[in-house]
């Protein structure tokens, strides 16, 4: 059930956004949850930007667990989107824990699990303990309200999430997804359902990440438009149109230099987007 006084709660804290935002999800053994609100919708290109995010858990949590744990949510989440490349100093990411829910999947045996990394290992087999059990809730949260930042960005129509692989790292991987999410001939491109994926292309290349032109690859959806740095032979450019045309994009392109990847998120930019800033003043 959604927390009591949650939409409240979202609604006033709203500026420009057109829906408030919301998400929970339980700890897994427990009987706590994590719940957040946020607010945004222009200025986002998170490290951070004009957003605010305030998480509560009512499971007992030491401090310094719950900063670790923040800081590798925010990482994979408020980090990873864009709506326009913009960022400023008044954001906040702020996550609470009111011990309500104390116990054995709490408090102490959290903290210890934290510190001997066994949940980690309990994780990868399957049998989550306390600790990545609320890991996996925060990161669920918070990935939501990213997401809904970015459906929400302003004059937003479609939904686009850029993934690229085979580069150099992690970090090479969401430069180079940066790069193509913040593209404004990109994000224009999509807007009008353009399949242009020399656009593409360019961002990759202004990215200056390692990118192997030879090995090059680009899917839009299910359709891939370049192998081996051409044009796919059989290539339907239809296909890949049909699928722009649509309010959940997904973009891919593996630069064929490594085991790096990384996912960033954004939308396309059309001229509501002008016309809500043009005139804007705060």
């Amino acid at each position: 059930a959604a927390p009591a006084g949650w939409l409240e709660a979202a609604e006033a804290i709203r500026t420009t956004d057109t829906f408030p935002k919301g998400a929970w999800a339980p700890v897994a053994g427990t009987e706590a949850v994590v719940a957040g609100i946020a607010k945004g919708s222009g200025m986002i290109s998170p490290d951070m930007a004009t957003m605010l995010a305030f998480v509560f858990t009512d499971l007992a949590v030491p401090a310094p667990a719950l900063q670790e744990a923040l800081s590798r949510s925010v990482g994979a989440s408020f980090n990873r989107i864009t709506v326009d490349s913009d960022t400023s100093t008044s954001d906040t990411v702020l996550l609470a824990a009111t011990g309500e829910v104390v116990g054995a999947a709490a408090g102490a045996a959290a903290e210890t699990a934290h510190m001997s990394g066994e949940d980690s290992e309990a994780a990868a087999s399957g049998d989550l303990g306390p600790w990545a059990a609320f890991q996996v809730a925060l990161d669920a949260v918070t990935l939501d309200l990213a997401h809904q930042i970015v459906r929400d960005g302003e004059g937003a129509t479609k939904f686009v999430a850029v993934t690229v692989t085979g580069a150099a790292d992690d970090e090479a991987a969401a430069a180079i997804a940066r790069a193509t999410a913040d593209s404004p001939l990109v994000k224009t491109a999509l807007a009008a359902s353009d399949a242009n994926w020399g656009r593409i292309v360019m961002a990759v290349g202004k990215s200056g990440q390692l990118a192997d032109r030879d090995r090059l690859a680009i899917w839009i959806g299910d359709e891939q438009c370049a192998e081996a740095g051409a044009v796919r032979p059989g290539y339907d450019e239809a296909r890949a149109t049909r699928h722009l045309q649509g309010s959940e994009i997904g973009i891919r392109v593996d630069v064929g230099v490594g085991a790096g990847s990384a996912t960033v998120w954004t939308c396309d930019l059309t001229h509501a987007y002008i016309d809500i800033n043009a005139g804007y003043r705060s």
